[in-house]
């Protein structure tokens, strides 16, 4: 390829039992940006890692910038000039968020000391050089940045002086539409500076909107290398799954009368006078931007966080739940948005995660029987069609989207009547997510009610039989299907439609 900053040639990487990567073969060229897709376990992951020092690969070749280059290590990657954008943002909670840009790579003057002002000078020019500098605060600590601020952080670590090549591994999955407008902006200036860039997502029309070519990747190998102007969202997904996939998924409300939650005026320091109900069988989709509240009130309602005032029933009787495991004892499950840091114990096994709220369960006089696990978790695991070579694999090592199949499975096996899903396709590849969307339809449909949060609307749209909105910390009254449109929402998720 003419003017080829980084070229793969026929990489190969393998796990016992698994070939991660066969024969991979692929360039990058300057000021191109290259988009990698494909379902998860397809190896976008691996082919990151391998690029940016985190595992070694077996066979072939990597050239950066003309120079064959083995990436040893982290540090070395970066010094050769590739650099990762992280879905999940490593963030030291507290220091400030100057330091964290230059956390391990800290200007020093005489003596080792670290050389604040120049430092603080750097991530100021940076910041206002991609024009982020009126999202962040240098001097604020990271335990107090948003989701959004954290991706600032990661995204300035990764553009600092002798970067050749960036990728962004899926940068948007916790962004508000204008940040993504924002985030796209930044990438075409990164684009007229001549660098690489790869950009993995699996939202297919992001892919399309700010790619140039299009990498599709299925079980290790390359099935398709496309021209992004030339190609269709259909086409990519064809070579993705290697079958048809059906876009916009309808489901047929099957709403029963009995009320299963009802809150009544509830107030929390997020939250301010909030009432709504959800019947049985019903799907009650919330809507909002980030940071409007809606994490946190399904927070609230599991007993992770207080409320102030305001009631809360289930099934018709009041109830002051005060932890998640007296919630779980009142038949609610909760499906968080951030799966690995608060819905899995990744060193444990696929057996283990999805057998935790029933553990009291299948315990006799404090003794887990092991027989007992294996006949709950095992035809829920073969259900839902979780890639893993056993029960006892660490769940750690299992792509997003068999992660995630795992954490719905632990609330098949608990089976509460209410269940609240928080971003439950979150970074879930197209295949993944209409096998969700299916079982959430199913639950439904078997009589469970369900509290949908989602920032994708046509998520929202297609599963959820009334829609609310939250914006600062308030709800508006429910939209019902037929009347529920990506518009309405917008309006009042922004503050500018009626909330009646």
């Amino acid at each position: 390829m003419k003017n080829t900053i980084l070229d793969i040639k026929s990489v190969g990487k393998s796990f016992p039992g698994v070939r991660a990567l066969q024969n991979l073969s692929m360039a990058v060229a300057r000021g191109e940006v290259v988009a990698f897709v494909g379902e998860n376990g397809a190896g976008k992951s691996t082919l990151l890692k391998i690029l940016s020092g985190d595992y070694q690969l077996d066979q072939g070749q990597i050239l950066l910038d003309g120079a064959d280059v083995l990436h040893a290590s982290p540090l070395a990657a970066r010094n050769a000039g590739f650099r990762l954008v992280r879905q999940e943002p490593e963030i030291v909670p507290d220091i400030s968020v100057a330091e964290n840009i230059f956390v391990g790579e800290y200007p020093s003057r005489s003596f080792g000391r670290v050389d604040v002002n120049a430092m603080r000078a750097e991530v100021i020019a940076l910041l206002q050089r991609y024009g982020f500098s009126d999202l962040i605060d240098i001097s604020a600590t990271g335990r107090s940045l948003s989701p959004a601020q954290m991706h600032v952080v990661e995204i300035m670590r990764a553009l600092k002086p002798g970067v050749k090549v960036v990728a962004f591994d899926e940068p948007t999955s916790s962004l508000t539409s204008d940040e993504v407008a924002r985030l796209f902006d930044l990438i075409r200036k990164l684009k007229a500076e001549g660098l690489g860039i790869i950009y993995v997502s699996h939202r297919l029309q992001e892919v399309m909107a700010i790619s140039d070519r299009v990498i599709v990747l299925k079980d290790g190998q390359k099935t398709g290398d496309l021209t992004t102007a030339d190609t269709t969202e259909d086409a990519i997904v064809r070579l993705m799954v290697g079958r048809e996939m059906i876009y916009g998924f309808k489901r047929e409300a099957t709403t029963r009368d009995d009320v299963v939650l009802e809150v009544e005026g509830l107030s929390s320091p997020w939250h301010r006078d909030i009432s709504f109900n959800i019947r049985a069988g019903e799907i009650l989709g919330f809507a909002g931007l980030v940071g409007a509240g809606r994490t946190e009130l399904a927070k609230v309602i599991f007993g992770e966080y207080r409320r102030f005032g305001g009631k809360i029933a289930l099934f018709g009787q009041e109830r002051d739940i005060r932890s998640p495991a007296e919630a779980i004892r009142a038949d609610i499950g909760f499906a968080p948005e951030n799966r690995k840091a608060e819905g899995l114990i990744l060193g444990r096994s696929v057996i283990d995660n999805a057998a935790m709220a029933v553990y009291t369960r299948l315990a006799r006089w404090g003794m887990l029987r092991i027989g007992q696990m294996v006949d709950a978790v095992g035809p829920v695991i073969r259900q839902l069609e979780v890639k893993t070579p056993s029960l006892w694999q660490e769940v750690g090592k299992l792509s997003g989207g068999n992660q995630q199949k795992v954490v719905l499975a632990r609330w098949l096996v608990a089976g509460p009547r209410l269940l609240i899903l928080d971003e439950p396709t979150r970074a879930v590849d197209v295949g993944a997510k209409a096998e969700i969307y299916r079982l959430i339809d199913r639950l439904a449909k078997d009589g469970m009610a369900i509290m949908l949060i989602s920032s994708e609307m046509p998520e929202l749209l297609a599963l959820s039989d009334r829609i609310v909105v939250m914006h600062g910390g308030r709800l508006s009254h429910p939209i019902e299907k037929q009347d529920a449109t990506e518009e309405a929402i917008v309006a009042l998720a922004i503050g500018t439609g009626a909330a009646a």
